[in-house]
């Protein structure tokens, strides 16, 4: 009994995989943006390639010393093209715009 279900289940197997390569998929269009200011073209340039600005955006208010821990991982365990000399202005635009020590990011004292 079990060899005379071997080839069905093997048949079975062999169209769920020729279906499935057959199956193609549109991702909607990016429509997050990064917010404007200096650095900005830079993170574009070299997050973007990897991450969309939503995935920036929408971590947590991150200290300066995070930043530059996160955009150094990028670059040494995950082989992101970032030259060293870019580093302090990636994290520089990131801890302005996305970090926890923007003055702007505290809630109002009034």
């Amino acid at each position: 009994m079990k060899l005379k279900l071997f080839p069905l289940a093997a048949l079975a197997a062999l169209c769920f995989i020729a279906d499935a390569a057959e199956t193609k998929f549109t991702l909607p269009p990016e429509t997050a943006k990064l917010k404007p200011g200096p650095g900005s073209e830079l993170v574009t340039s070299q997050c973007l390639l990897c991450h969309s600005a939503d995935y920036i955006s929408t971590q947590p208010r991150l200290t300066r010393t995070v930043w530059t821990a996160e955009v150094n991982k990028m670059k040494q365990k995950y082989g992101a093209p970032i030259s060293t000399n870019n580093v302090d202005q990636l994290v520089d635009y990131l801890t302005v715009n996305y970090g926890k020590e923007n003055p702007t990011n505290q809630p109002s004292t009034k």
